[in-house]
């Protein structure tokens, strides 16, 4: 394989673990927010006295639902969120590892042609 198509090689290779960070770093956007909603209904659940009524909306409909499984529900979709927070973070941290190492071999092919490329020229001159 020529030193162009190998450069060529790892530019793709480069440009997919971008696109595949990008999508990462939406997902891990995407459940900050989440975690936000769901810590700001954690503290509204703190407020509650045993005489509020919580209800739960599924579909069009408002069903009265108890508070100790609203409070529970809340606590493990939080659990959820931050579990799913840290390995989308360990992915972002490998995808990030892969692509310096990607772009260390990328400068490496581009000296090896400049070298060449001077060889070729210095050999071409009498």
């Amino acid at each position: 394989m020529s030193l162009e198509n190998k450069l060529t090689d790892i530019a793709g290779e480069i440009q997919k673990l971008q696109i595949t960070s990008s999508k990462a770093i939406e997902a891990r956007e995407r459940l900050d927010a989440q975690l936000q909603e769901n810590e700001l209904v954690q503290k509204e659940f703190a407020q509650l006295t045993e005489e509020n009524t919580v209800y739960k909306l599924l579909g069009p409909v408002l069903v009265k639902q108890d508070q100790a499984e609203a409070k529970s529900t809340v606590d493990t979709r939080l659990d959820f969120i931050r579990s799913e927070i840290k390995r989308i973070e360990g992915q972002i941290k490998d995808l990030d590892g892969e692509m310096e190492k990607k772009k260390e071999e990328l400068a490496s092919v581009q000296s090896a042609i400049q070298i060449r490329n001077r060889q070729n020229a210095s050999a071409g001159q009498p």
